[in-house]
């Protein structure tokens, strides 16, 4: 079994857990308003500004860089989704949660330095944006009557979702990491979904208490 078909099936339950989060059944069934919405635009801003900044740094790396692909950029349409959900002024508007300060603790911690570590956190947001993330979209461009403006951090101009994850697929399974950082890998994917999940369960416990 191929590392990417490894990492499917290890996965599978943090996957389902990703998605059996109260705040998330919220947002989808359209029961929030759009500030609601905009807390999560928001919280992902601060996961996607220190994801960024280590993929400028993993570009060199002879493994790592082959994953940071051109058009997989989510800051600049974060900024834009922010300006059109909250204006101008949304820096002085939002913060980071708890679970998302813990979550880029994390990421300053492996990302920078650890290739497997960095490709484990990009696998685990860029593939999810790049396939349920596009239902995603649809339902919130619906319940929420957004059009372009307010979803562009769903939005890849340019990029064949289907030819992209292949392509991601097909470099996981060239990887040259041993048994041993394979599963490292693969303990840090898991990891990565049960951040993803605290950060969902903290926007909930947010979004009752308004």
């Amino acid at each position: 079994m191929g590392l990417a078909a490894r990492v499917r099936e290890a996965t599978r339950t943090d996957h389902v857990a990703a998605q059996a989060v109260t705040y998330f059944d919220a947002l989808m069934a359209g029961q929030l308003d759009r500030d609601g919405y905009a807390a999560l635009t928001a919280q992902l801003f601060f996961v996607y500004e220190t994801l960024e900044e280590a993929a400028i740094e993993m570009r060199a790396d002879p493994i790592a860089g082959r994953f940071v692909l051109d058009g997989l950029e989510r800051l600049p349409a974060l900024v834009a989704d922010l300006e059109y959900l909250l204006g101008d002024d949304w820096p002085a508007r939002v913060s980071a949660s708890t679970a998302t300060s813990e979550y880029r603790a994390r990421l300053r911690d492996v990302a920078f330095t650890w290739p497997a570590g960095f490709v484990a956190h990009h696998y685990t947001r860029y593939l999810g944006d790049l396939s349920g993330g596009q239902i995603v979209r649809k339902a919130l461009a619906r319940e929420y009557e957004l059009g372009d403006e307010g979803t562009r951090f769903f939005q890849f101009p340019g990029v064949h979702p289907v030819h992209v994850k292949r392509q991601y697929r097909q470099l996981l399974d060239e990887t040259a990491w041993d048994p041993v950082e394979q599963d490292r890998f693969l303990d840090e994917v898991s990891l990565a979904y049960r951040l993803n999940v605290a950060m969902l369960d903290d926007l909930g416990k947010a979004v009752v208490a308004r």
